[in-house]
């Protein structure tokens, strides 16, 4: 234990002596969430849908197939009660809640005015607005179309509504995003240079042939990282919730663990790059084209998910940014707990044991085997 601490502690000496790379772990986690907090836009199609039909007459079933057959919504779920709705939406199973009134075919052919509440799932701002439209319009047309079968013009009120996030506030949906690149670009890319480096440098095999074993050298490069990466988390969280006014909905505990969980992931893949690579310059560019652009393009960040081919979204499954994305949304925005954020973060958890385990058998007693 004492030869492993005495390491770490050589690993923090080295970055603290490094200015570059305090810059890295430190400026940039500031300037990214400053420059990507004002700009982001995306659209989506085939979104879940969750139907609370009170009425249960022949026009409702028509408007819920006319939803159905749209190629923006599908529907997920038919609820017996609203709170069916927002569980729809903690487990990210819908996007949008259509309620429908009592004797809703009744009023639309007697001229009522029955009114549909549409309600969004407004933790990604942007998207909630989209799709809100999408179904104000497809109500909308579908009563068009029924004025042409009966005798009076029908008249229907869509009302929309915004949940978990009223205000769209387009914070709501960068900060997560944020965190999930930054702690990636800290945690999977720094340390994907270590090892390398070393090799570089000639000194890998004075470590090979030290005292130290496998599993030391890689949670010793590993541990001063691990801790700056944390660091970087609670920054970019304090100044979501203290700058951008972020709530805060579920356990801070949790949220803790979970950005603990993919510091760690990130730093499994870093680690196990750097283990197969032979130089910094193959670790940098593999890091670059292996994981910040599938971060970038499949994770949800930035383009949603559902409008993607079926093999991208398959292979999204594979990005550990994407269901940090989920846990992180579903702690602050939604108060989800552990009975619904268990699935992300036993993938998170399987995916830092693979690839740790693979980093600390590829790290070999000898240079040359």
């Amino acid at each position: 234990m004492k030869q492993y601490l005495a390491f770490v502690k050589k690993e923090f000496r080295h970055i603290f002596r490094d200015k570059r790379t305090l810059l890295i772990l430190f400026g940039m986690p500031v300037a990214q969430v400053m420059i990507f907090g004002f700009a982001l836009n995306n659209e989506i199609d085939n979104a879940g849908v969750a139907i609370y039909d009170m009425s249960g007459d022949y026009e409702s079933t028509l408007l819920q197939n006319r939803l159905n057959a749209s190629s923006y919504f599908f529907i997920e779920r038919e609820c017996e009660s609203t709170d069916c709705i927002e569980e729809s939406f903690r487990q990210g199973k819908a996007r949008v809640g259509i309620i429908i009134p009592h004797n809703f075919g009744k009023d639309l052919l007697t001229g009522q005015k029955p009114e549909i509440k549409i309600v969004s799932d407004a933790s990604d701002p942007n998207q909630a607005q989209v799709l809100t439209s999408y179904a104000t319009a497809i109500i909308l047309s579908h009563v068009r179309d029924r004025a042409s079968v009966v005798q009076q013009a029908p008249v229907v009120n869509a009302i929309p509504r915004m949940i978990f996030n009223p205000e769209l506030k387009a914070v709501y949906m960068f900060v997560p995003g944020v965190m999930g690149f930054i702690l990636l670009l800290v945690s999977a890319m720094m340390t994907s240079l270590t090892i390398a480096r070393e090799k570089e440098l000639g000194t890998m095999e004075l470590l090979l042939v030290s005292p130290l074993r496998s599993w030391h050298i890689i949670f010793g490069k590993v541990t001063p990282y691990w801790l700056l990466s944390f660091m970087n988390a609670i920054i970019v969280v304090l100044l979501g919730i203290t700058v951008f006014d972020m709530p805060m909905n579920g356990s801070v505990p949790l949220l803790l663990a979970s950005c603990l969980l993919f510091s760690l992931t990130a730093l499994a893949l870093g680690i196990f790059i750097s283990s197969k690579a032979n130089s910094q310059m193959t670790a940098m560019f593999v890091s670059m084209m292996g994981l910040l652009l599938p971060t970038i393009l499949l994770s949800g960040f930035i383009f949603p998910i559902e409008n993607m081919p079926i093999v991208l979204r398959v292979i999204s499954n594979i990005i550990p940014a994407k269901w940090f994305i989920l846990i992180i949304k579903g702690l602050m925005i939604k108060g989800s707990g552990m009975s619904i954020l268990w699935k992300p973060i036993s993938i998170l958890a399987f995916i830092t044991l693979l690839f740790g385990i693979a980093a600390i058998k590829n790290v070999k007693p000898r240079l040359n085997q």
